[in-house]
């Protein structure tokens, strides 16, 4: 089982609450990710060529479109205030 300790400070950096059942879920889950990651390190790579990705990406012409007004892209908005989406604060002071 991974510490609790650990658990809960992952689940603070992403910001989600967890009960306590949860917590212990999450360590044997933890564990299992840990155990899988060893075993991919087992796998004999010797002679095989890294992945290469292509460089050259296909890129449209940025042509720009109609705009919506402010009033339409808030309209589905949880919460908005003057005009404004309202987020939560997620820097700690």
């Amino acid at each position: 089982m991974v510490d609790i300790k650990t658990v809960e400070k992952t689940a603070h950096l992403a910001r989600i609450q967890l009960k306590e059942e949860e917590k212990e879920v999450l360590g044997r889950q933890f564990l299992e990710i840990l155990a899988f990651i060893e075993q991919l390190q087992e796998v004999d790579t010797e002679g095989i060529e890294p992945y290469q990705y292509s460089v050259c990406t296909p890129l449209r012409e940025d042509i720009p479109g109609e705009c919506l007004s402010q009033e339409d892209a808030l309209l589905n908005a949880p919460q908005k205030e003057k005009g404004f989406f309202v987020v939560p604060r997620v820097v700690e002071v």
